[in-house]
């Protein structure tokens, strides 16, 4: 089985949470599945990110910024050139595939791709979640995940609200709807894609063994 798994910031915001979710991984392969983990800056690294660059000038372009809060390091994604706000439109070359069937752990830096002049692109706040579905489309995953910091996804934030209703099972026009009205637990770019590929998301916690969210 291929399986693509997502880590957002606070999953891997200290070395327990990466050691841990590292060992999610190296156990997956352990079972003999093929596995890619997408993970996104830690914590608040790319807000922080953007506060240096503002602070040295207010005349950054488009360009510069992806260039700065990006990791500088490719897997292929080709998007478009719309910095800041990118589309994939396809995976150059076939590194992934060829480390995975060596027996790799593959793991990605989210939330950026290249374009065709070779320029570092961003796609947008929670473009994380996007790279983890356009790879599980990509390379015919079996299973996509997207580790979070609550269980699941809930009609409102459970955080604020005691009385928050968990999903088991949403659609992906109704997670459509809820990411329209504020709900940051999933990209609705991410949604609509998985929604065009047929991709079949589980949204869960990463500190956690409850069950999450089928989407």
């Amino acid at each position: 089985m291929l399986i693509v798994q997502k880590y957002g910031g606070t999953s891997v915001a200290d070395a327990d949470r990466i050691r841990k979710a590292a060992a999610r991984l190296a156990e997956l392969a352990r079972q003999g599945h093929q596995v890619v983990a997408v993970v996104s800056a830690q914590g608040d690294l790319t807000d922080r990110l953007l506060e240096k660059i503002g602070s040295v000038t207010s005349a950054a372009s488009p360009r510069e910024s992806d260039a700065c809060v990006s990791a500088g390091e490719q897997a292929g994604l080709v998007t478009d050139s719309n910095y800041g706000e990118a589309r994939i439109r396809f995976l150059r070359e076939d590194r992934i595939q060829k480390e995975l069937e060596r027996g790799k752990v593959v793991v990605v830096a989210g939330f950026q791709g290249i374009d065709r002049r070779e320029n570092i692109t961003t796609l947008g706040r929670g473009g994380s979640d996007t790279t983890a579905v356009a790879l599980a489309a990509l390379l015919n995953a079996d299973k996509c995940t997207i580790f979070t910091d609550v269980d699941g996804v809930y009609d409102k934030d459970p955080r604020k609200y005691a009385d928050a209703v968990k999903y088991h099972h949403i659609g992906y026009d109704e997670m459509l709807r809820l990411c329209n009205g504020g709900a940051q637990v999933l990209h609705d770019r991410c949604v609509e894609l998985a929604k065009e590929c047929g991709i079949r998301l589980e949204v869960r916690s990463a500190f956690s063994e409850e069950t999450g969210t089928i989407v």
